[in-house]
């Protein structure tokens, strides 16, 4: 199982795709979020499926219903006893109740023009070719679905004179043909997951989102960013080993820098759109993200037996042949510098001979610097000092940043004086 737990996939991710109408279509985008695709095919499928939404997107652009209408129409047709009436239409007609006519009536109003409107307002006027031929199937199914009630002719009726009571009777055969053939659950499915994606498009389009292009062996991102800040410092990476260390002084946006990478690798084993104008990026099929520190309290275990659990299973799940995408922020912060550099040290070499996953560690330690291995690169997030005071540019330089913000700053506010 991935490790993505820093991610915050509901409080965090889903608002950035979450433009739907419902709870059963939110439901269904936080399902795409959690789950990473297994192949390049899978990925490149549903890249295209979002493509497809943007070609009908005159046609969407104004989606919309009277939710109230969807909530009633489902609960109806899954929740609610509907009698298939044909077999008992004299007894319907002479001996229903006033209540139960109205029930009926009222519940099929609502029924008629909510599928009506979804029916001639968009999905008939989509153009299915724009859409992958397996997912074109699904849409098709939504369709057919739809035509099954003549829609046309009961809107029509409704609109003029009402439903009466043969116009009910037919109704709730139709309805119960389609429950017999179990065809109602497989309906909504289709439908959630149709107005998921078209969410999710729109998401994608809203932040600029692309489409990366996967290759074998190298990161390769441009004007990349962390979506959920207001102005965010856009910035390049190409890589060129497979374990990059990031270092830098405090509040430098290291923790930053590594989402946004986490985010653009994630969201493209998603099939979504990445934050960043270009990428291309390797196939990884176990993803682990550790972003903000702590300890994990449910297990008992400190703040450092977490980051070495974590990097255990990581090494298992490499060493099980697994090509792994991992994020370590801090690592072994939780212990003594000195036991702090060896296992930094051993863990940094030892995880760049998995030549096939890539490793993102971000780092205080200043011994590391001496760590000489072709498998690693050197980065950090520039700061510079005008009138001794840090100032901050966010942007990523390789090397190794020798800047002690931590000192300037205990400096800068009086405490070698106060406290000498």
């Amino acid at each position: 199982m991935n490790n993505i737990k820093d991610l915050n996939i509901e409080s965090e991710l889903l608002p950035i795709f979450d433009y739907s109408l419902n709870v059963f279509s939110r439901n269904k985008i936080l399902e795409i979020l959690g789950k990473p695709l297994e192949s390049t095919t899978d990925i490149i499928q549903r890249q295209n499926i979002l493509k497809g939404f943007s070609e009908n997107e005159k046609i969407l652009k104004d989606y919309s219903y009277t939710v109230l209408y969807l909530n009633e129409v489902h609960f109806f047709l899954n929740d609610e006893k509907i009698e298939d009436l044909s077999k008992k239409k004299l007894k319907y007609k002479l001996f229903a109740s006033k209540q139960e006519k109205a029930r009926y009536t009222s519940k099929l109003n609502q029924l008629v023009l909510f599928f009506h409107r979804l029916e001639s307002k968009y999905f008939t006027r989509l153009r299915l070719e724009a859409f992958p031929k397996e997912y074109a199937l699904n849409i098709k199914q939504i369709l057919q679905f739809l035509s099954s009630f003549g829609l046309h002719k009961f809107e029509h009726i409704i609109r003029e004179k009402g439903l009466k009571d043969n116009h009910v009777i037919e109704l709730t055969e139709k309805i119960n043909e389609l429950k017999r053939k179990e065809l109602v659950r497989p309906f909504w499915e289709a439908f959630f997951l149709f107005e998921s994606y078209l969410s999710i498009h729109i998401g994608i389009i809203e932040n600029n989102f692309s489409f990366p292009i996967f290759t074998k062996d190298k990161i390769n991102l441009s004007d990349f960013y962390h979506p959920l800040l207001e102005n965010p410092v856009k910035n390049n990476l190409e890589t060129s080993s497979n374990v990059i260390v990031l270092n830098g002084p405090n509040m430098s946006g290291k923790s930053t820098f590594l989402k946004a990478i986490g985010l653009c690798m994630y969201f493209g084993h998603l099939g979504l759109g990445i934050p960043a104008s270009k990428g291309e990026i390797p196939f990884c099929d176990y993803f682990s993200i550790e972003i903000n520190r702590r300890d994990d309290i449910l297990n008992g275990y400190s703040h450092f037996m977490t980051e070495v659990m974590n990097l255990k299973k990581v090494v298992e799940q490499v060493t099980n042949g697994k090509k792994c995408f991992a994020v370590f922020d801090e690592l072994f912060s939780g212990t003594n510098v000195e036991d702090g550099f060896e296992i930094c040290r051993t863990t940094i070499n030892g995880l760049s001979k998995f030549k096939k996953s890539y490793f993102f560690i971000s780092t205080h330690i200043q011994e590391l610097k001496s760590v000489s291995n072709r498998q690693i690169e050197n980065y950090y997030i520039d700061c510079e000092l005008i009138d001794n005071t840090p100032t901050f540019t966010y942007q990523l330089k390789k090397g190794w940043s020798d800047i002690k913000v931590g000192r300037i700053l205990f400096e800068k506010e009086g405490l070698n004086k106060m406290l000498n």
